[in-house]
């Protein structure tokens, strides 16, 4: 299984994920709040996750069309509800409910 490590406002969380899982599913199972407030469809951005280290795999149409929205991100910042974990990875959460005190949004679906 791929090891994951996510950097949180309040530190570094080590965790495995299955191999094929979406990104945001690992984080919050992992009990990461991170943000995901369209439900994982690539449509508000809150899921951001900046990758320190690892192949996140190709950017699809969906994600990439919906980061050029975006103006100032840098070249390492993905959606992670449009990553399929299949390496490991070390990333950095953006956005957790905690930090901004919302509603994380509802949990995306697998698919």
């Amino acid at each position: 299984m791929p090891k994951i490590e996510a950097e949180t406002a309040s530190g570094t969380v080590a965790f495995e994920a299955p191999a094929g899982n979406k990104l945001v599913l690992a984080i919050e199972d992992a009990g990461i709040d991170i943000l995901h407030r369209c439900g994982g469809n690539a449509r508000c951005t809150t899921c951001r996750v900046e990758i320190l280290a690892g192949d996140p795999g190709e950017m699809r149409e969906l994600e990439r069309d919906r980061l050029a929205m975006e103006s100032e991100l840098a070249d390492n910042v993905r959606l992670s509800c449009q990553i399929r974990v299949n390496d490991d990875l070390r990333v950095r959460v953006i956005n957790q409910a905690s930090v901004r005190g919302m509603d994380a949004g509802p949990r995306p679906l697998e698919d």
